[in-house]
């Protein structure tokens, strides 16, 4: 017991002892650099991290935000200093220049790397020599160079990826080398082409948004073995065909937007059995037929929306017309209730003697038109036969003067 005490006293003297080792002075050089102040233990500021090294200590995260400075450079030089770093997060910090490599040091030992409208313009090449990186996130920059490929092509240890707004091209990777990824957001690009066996085979993946890109073709079948997904987004494409059947074996799914492609067909009754879904959008495609879902499924959804489908239609006898949900109803062959017709102006209504009411429905669900008439004046008949009479009368009277005249 007194040899154990003994280790732990031990212990705690060289961790408070390293706990007061000054900060490697390289890194405080690349540190007054970026504007960060250095006079007291740079390692107790909350945006910095420092392991227990001796003689000196090195960074291991750094995080800027909302930089004030509108010539902030991050030099090659200061990033070489800093090659201790396991974690780099940038947020709103737009580097004049912006690095467009990495030091080889620094390369080799980051693990997370963020930057959220800050590194401009940065070589896919580059980033791709971060080997070991497990989460990356890149959002507002233009990353030179094309396919997506070419980014991941050595990245085996990626967890999650999420590059947004950046202006990727290409199309998706047909070989992704992270099979441990639980996260892709590659939203608001120009991607192009069909989403290839490549992104289909993770299974561990927990969210994939792809939307706001120009990808085409079908959704593949193969999307349904994504057993771990929670949030699917394809909006914004051009993706056709039908809703895969196939998206029934993702028990977890909380989150499908497919709304704003050319998918067609009728929706999957199977949905009404996702017990977890909370978010579901098909809106604005050219999806046809009945709404196959009743209001205790639809009122448990935060969000539902399948209006901008023309050819779409609810039931009034399972759904409520005060759901709002921006489609007609169903007429008795299933088929969506042609709008009512306009009323017309007064001018059209003086020149035709008839107007119509704003349509009703009947019992089969399809639309009904009053007739309303309007009565403008004595009847034409009645008209005509006073005057014929009026004319006799005159004609007799006139013959009756013209016979005392010539006496």
């Amino acid at each position: 017991m007194k040899k154990l005490l003994t280790i732990l006293l031990f212990f705690l003297h060289t961790m408070t002892i390293s706990l007061c080792e000054p900060l490697d002075p390289k890194q405080v050089k690349a540190l007054q650099s970026l504007n960060i102040p250095t006079a007291k233990d740079p390692c107790s500021q909350p945006s910095l991290l420092c392991d227990t090294s001796t003689p000196f200590r090195h960074l291991t995260t750094l995080q800027l935000s909302n930089c004030t400075s509108p010539h902030l450079s991050l030099s090659f030089a200061a990033l070489k200093s800093l090659s201790t770093l396991h974690t780099l997060l940038l947020f709103n910090c737009p580097f004049t220049p912006s690095p467009t490599r990495f030091p080889p040091q620094l390369a080799s030992t980051l693990r997370s790397l963020t930057s959220v409208n800050s590194l401009r313009n940065i070589s896919a090449v580059s980033l791709s020599r971060l080997k070991n990186l497990t989460h990356l996130t890149l959002s507002n920059l233009t990353i030179k160079a094309s396919a997506p490929y070419v980014l991941l092509s050595h990245m085996s240890d990626l967890q999650t990826l999420t590059i947004s707004h950046a202006n990727l091209a290409g199309s998706l990777p047909k070989r992704i080398h992270s099979p441990n990824l639980t996260y892709i957001d590659l939203s608001f690009n120009n991607l192009r082409g069909n989403i290839p066996p490549s992104i289909t085979m993770l299974d561990t993946l927990q969210l994939l948004n792809l939307s706001f890109n120009q990808l085409k073709g079908e959704i593949p079948s193969s999307i349904g073995d994504l057993i771990s997904l929670k949030n699917l987004s394809l909006a914004f494409n051009s993706f056709w065909g039908s809703v895969p059947d196939s998206l029934s074996a993702i028990p977890g799914l909380v989150h499908l937007d497919l709304s704003s492609n050319q998918l067609n067909g009728t929706i999957p009754a199977f949905i009404s059995q996702m017990s977890n879904l909370k978010h579901l959008n098909l809106a604005n495609n050219l999806l046809h037929g009945v709404v196959p879902f009743n209001s205790t499924f639809i009122e448990k959804l935060q969000v539902f929306k399948v209006g901008g489908n023309g050819n779409l239609c609810y039931n009034r006898s399972v759904l409520s017309s005060k759901l709002k949900l921006d489609i007609a109803p169903c007429d008795k062959f299933g088929r969506p209730v042609s709008p009512p017709p306009s009323t017309r102006s007064s001018a059209d209504d003086s020149s035709s003697g008839e107007d119509y009411d704003e349509g009703d429905y009947d019992d089969d669900g399809s639309s009904v038109i009053h007739k309303k008439e309007h009565h403008h004046g004595p009847n034409k008949v009645v008209l005509g036969v006073a005057i014929a009479l009026s004319s006799m009368v005159f004609l007799i009277v006139f013959l009756i003067l013209s016979s005392k005249c010539c006496r």
